[in-house]
């Protein structure tokens, strides 16, 4: 019998479940280019998923308030035209491994500050959807903030008032705002390496893993 030693488990998705640079990098560059600014080459536009792209663009592209937000528009709008599925790969192994938890009957969620609906859109399209408790992403609005905290909280509202429990929930992740809105709820976060995250953004995780294999020895139990 496989057992977990976790009450439910939650999913980041960009840089955990899927990787989608290969549609996300260009639109970036597509609409740094319209706004007449020159993007960054590809390795340092990788830093920029994980993050709220709100945030991103601000941060990174020193968009004003404003502009950060006509961008975010621009980019979803892209992201619609191109299909939320498109140029989205799945990590070896991960939806093997979500399939698994979920039939040990161990309750998941997605806590993803990616917009909801394309975080739905990427898991019906690989038949994962009905792995997963409650499906959390940021909202749509383009001028809303989602941090890390926020989809982490509203994942466990979710679990919660599904009858979950949500007393020891752990938070698969690859990047430091992982670790950060877990540790503002009391969530413990185990830190994949296959994502985008750089060296030291691991402090402060519970465990470290470098493929499917290992987190799946983190995860789950024979009994």
């Amino acid at each position: 019998m496989t057992s977990s030693p976790w009450s439910c488990i939650l999913w980041d998705v960009d840089g955990t479940v899927a990787d989608a640079s290969a549609g996300i990098l260009p639109r970036i560059t597509e609409v740094l280019t319209a706004m007449g600014r020159t993007a960054p080459p590809a390795e340092e536009l990788r830093h920029w998923i994980g993050p709220p792209m709100l945030e991103s663009f601000q941060r990174r592209a020193l968009l004003s308030p404003e502009d950060a937000m006509a961008a975010v528009a621009a980019y979803r709008e892209l992201a619609s035209r191109d299909g939320y599925a498109s140029s989205v790969a799945l990590y070896p192994g991960i939806a093997d491994l979500i399939r698994e938890v979920h039939a040990a009957g161990i309750p998941q969620a997605t806590a993803s500050t990616k917009p909801q609906n394309q975080v739905e859109a990427i898991l019906r399209h690989y038949d994962l959807a009905d792995a997963f408790t409650a499906i959390v992403g940021a909202r749509a609005e383009a001028d809303v903030l989602d941090t890390k905290t926020d989809v982490l909280g509203r994942a466990l509202e979710g679990l919660a008032a599904a009858g979950i429990d949500t007393s020891r929930p752990v938070l698969i992740g690859d990047r430091h705002h992982d670790i950060d809105g877990g540790a503002d709820l009391g969530v413990p976060v185990i830190f994949n390496r296959w994502g985008f995250g750089t060296p030291g953004e691991e402090d402060g995780a519970v465990a470290v893993v470098d493929d499917p294999a290992q987190l799946r020895r983190l995860l789950l139990t024979e009994a």
